[in-house]
């Protein structure tokens, strides 16, 4: 047994480490716990040109999604909140991140994002997939399961 802090209202909860395929939830708030002792982000992570390397090169062991998006696009309003329920829902076996295209050329042209939303997921510093379009969360999830796997 092990105790985990829960990182949204601060409760204690005794957990099995022994049902390591089992994602632990806080019994009070529900919210999901990360059993390596790593922050579990509940909601997507805004990345720049300035912190990419750090915040999406740099994370080592778990696949990194990142939307390309901007705020005039409306099928990038449309896959918002399926993203942030992606986010919500990941409890530290993927990260997610949003890059806003317009305030940040750099990527965006390095990666040669052409169309929005694309969809970018990294694992250990490379680019291991690209998704182009609309997509369901369904889908995002699969996908993103799919690189958590390797």
């Amino acid at each position: 047994m092990v105790i985990l802090v829960c990182p949204r209202c601060g409760a204690k909860n005794r957990v099995d480490e022994r049902g390591q395929n089992l994602q632990p939830v806080c019994g009070r708030c529900h919210s999901p716990l990360s059993m390596d002792g790593s922050e579990v982000d509940l909601e997507p992570v805004e990345v720049t040109d300035a912190n990419f390397q750090s915040e999406v090169l740099g994370v080592r062991g778990k696949p990194v999604l990142v939307d390309c998006w901007a705020e005039w696009c409306g099928p990038c309003r449309a896959i918002a909140s399926a993203i942030e329920q992606i986010a919500a829902n990941a409890a530290g076996r993927w990260r997610v991140t949003k890059l806003n295209v317009d305030f940040n050329p750099a990527t965006a042209g390095q990666y040669r994002i052409e169309s929005i939303p694309t969809l970018l997921v990294f694992k250990d510093g490379k680019l291991a997939e690209r998704i182009v379009g609309l997509q369901s969360r369904s889908v995002i999830e699969s996908r993103l399961g799919a690189h958590a796997s390797r």
